[in-house]
């Protein structure tokens, strides 16, 4: 399993080419994974974590920007009108690592409340 970003697959409001082709290259990367190990009972998939409330989006927060503010902006460019929590992540990670998942392979799950619809 692995973890990308909607970097992956939108541009953002930052300048960050290498970043968002290293995570594009990892969502290849899992796919063909998945399709060369699948005869071999191994799975791979990729998460694709939206905007998540983390101390991570803190570094984003430039001078005197309220972080307050920065969060409620977050929040209403997503349709479901929050932004995701690190268990949301997990819940995700959870199932694709689940037998429920058990047919699941090469996907790349946007956990992102609907942003990129």
């Amino acid at each position: 399993m692995f973890i990308s970003s909607l970097a992956a697959v939108r541009a953002g409001p930052y300048s960050y080419a290498s970043y968002e082709a290293s995570k594009a290259a990892l969502q290849r990367m899992s796919g063909s994974i998945a399709r060369e190990y699948a005869p071999f009972g191994v799975r791979s998939n990729t998460i694709v974590p939206g905007a998540i409330d983390t101390p991570h989006v803190m570094q984003f927060i430039g001078p005197g920007q309220d972080p307050v503010e920065v969060a409620r902006q977050r929040a209403e460019a997503s349709p479901m009108k929050r932004q995701g929590t690190a268990w949301d992540v997990a819940h995700a990670a959870l199932f694709l690592a689940s037998d429920e998942a058990g047919f699941i392979t090469g996907v790349a799950l946007e956990v992102d409340g609907g942003r990129c619809v």
